[in-house]
């Protein structure tokens, strides 16, 4: 079952946090897509979200998590203490998606934004979907 997850490519933030789940995804259990590459494209349009849309999404097979549900669908993957983070989705999805918001609604002003997406390197490129 495919585990693709989606995100701003453009995004300072959004690469830091693909290269934290790269670093820690020994078994290679996720692959990635920026959100406007052509196969993020697909993607969002076969789970019928919006091709504009702009938040982290997380593909697990025929479903598919956004926001801080996403995030935390992701860290129940990774190795070692990060599973406990998933604990945070008893929490109402309004309260840690207002969580969500504030720092996606500031990612830029933050951490910046990129001319374009990342260069993988040869290893992690395997990873990406075209």
């Amino acid at each position: 079952m495919k585990k693709v997850i989606l995100f701003d490519g453009v995004c300072n933030f959004c690469d830091r946090s693909v290269q934290f789940i790269i670093k820690r995804d020994h078994q290679a259990v996720f692959q990635f897509a920026s959100l406007q590459s052509e196969s993020g494209k697909k993607l969002l349009k076969k789970h019928g979200v919006p091709e504009d849309t702009d938040s982290f999404i997380f593909v697990d097979g025929e479903k598919y998590y956004d926001r801080s549900s996403a995030a935390l669908h992701v860290f129940k993957h990774l190795p070692g203490g990060w599973k406990l983070l998933y604990g945070l989705i008893v929490l109402p999805k309004p309260i840690r998606d207002a969580f969500y918001q504030l720092i996606a609604k500031n990612r830029y002003k933050w951490f910046g934004r990129k001319e374009s997406c990342m260069l993988p390197t040869p290893d992690e490129r395997k990873r990406f979907l075209d």
